[in-house]
């Protein structure tokens, strides 16, 4: 059970349902655990996350990307709540299973330019200080441009939050659980 409890979402008010209203449109209807309780909590936090998260989906990673960084980095701080929502929405947009269960090791898929995205990420959670010339210089090798850099920072940054509040929060996972 969450440790923070949270009042039904159909009683929502003000800040809270406007932003209640924003997690429907792009959820599917409803308001995942998590986002309930960022909503209820900080309604302006969630909505900067809704706005982070909305300029990584128009960014020129592709959204296998975005799902790599985000499982990885999920099951690297060990949010449970966060490695099911990617897992389940990694395989909405065409990643194996084997990919996805070699994507939470930390090992090859076999797609070269998601292992160098792999290895990079893995490498910025594992590692302290400025990463090596060698490790920049492999990830630009790999095909991906400064610009894509910068987003995958924020892929990390958006996936860190989430996985913090979820590990201080316990959320109650309301998802498929992961293979």
């Amino acid at each position: 059970m969450s440790r923070i409890t949270i009042p039904a979402v159909s009683t929502a008010t003000g800040a809270t349902a406007d932003v209640y209203a924003q997690v429907r449109k792009i959820a599917g209807g409803g308001v995942p655990n998590l986002f309930a309780a960022l909503g209820h909590l900080a309604p302006a936090t969630l909505a900067a996350a809704l706005k982070a998260e909305s300029a990584l989906a128009s960014s020129s990673l592709s959204k296998q990307d975005l799902e790599t960084i985000k499982l990885l980095v999920s099951e690297q701080k060990g949010c449970d709540y966060c490695v099911a929502a990617h897992v389940m929405l990694g395989k909405m947009v065409g990643l194996s299973k084997e990919a996805l269960r070699a994507i939470r090791a930390g090992q090859a898929t076999g797609d070269a330019k998601r292992d160098a995205l792999v290895r990079f990420v893995l490498n910025l959670q594992k590692t302290r200080g400025t990463i090596s010339q060698q490790e920049f210089a492999a990830i630009r090798e790999a095909g991906y441009t400064e610009t894509q850099l910068a987003e995958i920072s924020l892929a990390i940054a958006m996936i860190t939050f989430t996985n913090t509040f979820n590990r201080v929060n316990d959320t109650d996972i309301d998802l498929p659980a992961a293979d």
